[in-house]
């Protein structure tokens, strides 16, 4: 199959985050004066989940909606703040591929992320050019398979791809209808792929060589 489009997870496929968001966190919960504190590796455990669920398993699984959107609320204002003035790690060679691909292939994210994440990103590490278009769990408030499903009928794509690296993305590229790439150089393990990628410059290749 010729792809037109590639759709790229965010954390664990484009970058590592977790040290930065670590910090924030342990900013706003020594604000609050609360007990736990919070440390990189303890962010990789995490990261896939959608933010909601990631809420309930870091702070207790009888947290109430609304405590759950109170402290989200701050710990996102704060996240993105950091994000933006510190950025996170970038998977080797990933602008220059980047540059690469965009050549023949419109580039899309989809992450299960909150509304502003994306951008901080994008900001941080001036990758904005890059990209067409992003959405994510923010956004939509649905499993990352139906912002995929979103994003592709918002940007009418004909023939995309996802790339990530955790188990719920594969699901998300099953549940759009996509071939999945697996960025096996990321934070979890699938239960099957279409591709596998050690490194993300192998990406041009691989796609390179699934049709004419």
């Amino acid at each position: 199959m010729k792809f037109d489009s590639i759709i790229f997870d965010l954390d664990g496929t484009l970058w590592n985050s977790s040290e930065t968001v670590a910090e924030s966190w342990n900013i706003v919960l020594e604000h609050e004066n609360h007990p736990l504190r919070i440390t990189g590796s303890d962010v990789l455990k995490h990261m896939g989940k959608s933010m909601d669920v990631i809420m309930r398993d870091v702070f207790g699984a009888d947290m109430k909606d609304k405590e759950v959107s109170d402290f989200l609320t701050k710990l996102s204002v704060e996240e993105i703040r950091l994000i933006r003035e510190k950025g996170g790690v970038l998977f080797p060679k990933l602008e220059e591929t980047l540059s690469l691909l965009k050549e023949n292939y419109r580039l899309f994210i989809v992450s299960n992320c909150q509304n502003g994440y994306i951008e901080a990103f994008l900001e941080a590490h001036k990758l904005s050019s890059y990209f067409e278009g992003f959405m994510c769990w923010g956004d939509t408030k649905l499993p990352k398979g139906e912002t995929n499903k979103q994003l592709i009928e918002k940007y009418s794509l004909k023939n995309a791809v996802y790339v990530g690296d955790t188990e719920g993305d594969h699901i998300s590229a099953v549940t759009a209808g996509i071939p999945f790439v697996h960025a096996s150089y990321g934070f979890g393990e699938v239960s099957g792929y279409d591709y596998k990628i050690a490194e993300i410059n192998e990406l041009p290749v691989i796609l390179n060589g699934t049709g004419e």
